[in-house]
């Protein structure tokens, strides 16, 4: 099927930087919208920004102009921007894509489905 990874995430100063990617890996036949959520403790998950097929974007006011969604169709990767970032973007970020797979042996589509990625820790320190 779909397996995401996620990685860049890390400890940084509160103004700083961080750069999360996703890669999408697996029989994959096309990858439909897809997104970023972070959950901080003791939180429910919540949306930080999406991106349409079309490359249509969508930021949840906590995080506009400061973070910029992205994506490389050619390679299946995903990523986020994150910068001027405050202590209470700290979170463990998760990305998001809704695809569609080849079933194997047949070479079928399948679903469209949503798939997760386990997670990176983002943490800012003030």
């Amino acid at each position: 099927q779909v397996q995401l990874v996620e990685s860049g995430g890390g400890l940084v100063q509160a103004g700083g930087s961080l750069r999360l990617s996703c890669a999408a890996s697996g029989t994959i036949f096309s990858l439909n919208d897809m997104g970023w959520y972070r959950q901080a403790p003791g939180e429910q998950r919540e949306l930080v920004a999406t991106i349409t097929r079309g490359g249509t974007t969508n930021y949840a006011d906590s995080v506009k102009g400061r973070f910029t969604i992205s994506k490389d169709n050619a390679e299946n990767w995903m990523y986020l921007q994150m910068n001027s970032l405050k202590p209470e973007d700290t979170a463990v970020y998760y990305c998001h894509m809704n695809a569609i797979y080849y079933s194997t042996p047949s070479y079928r589509p399948r679903g469209p489905y949503d798939y997760w990625g386990q997670g990176t820790q983002v943490t800012v320190s003030s």
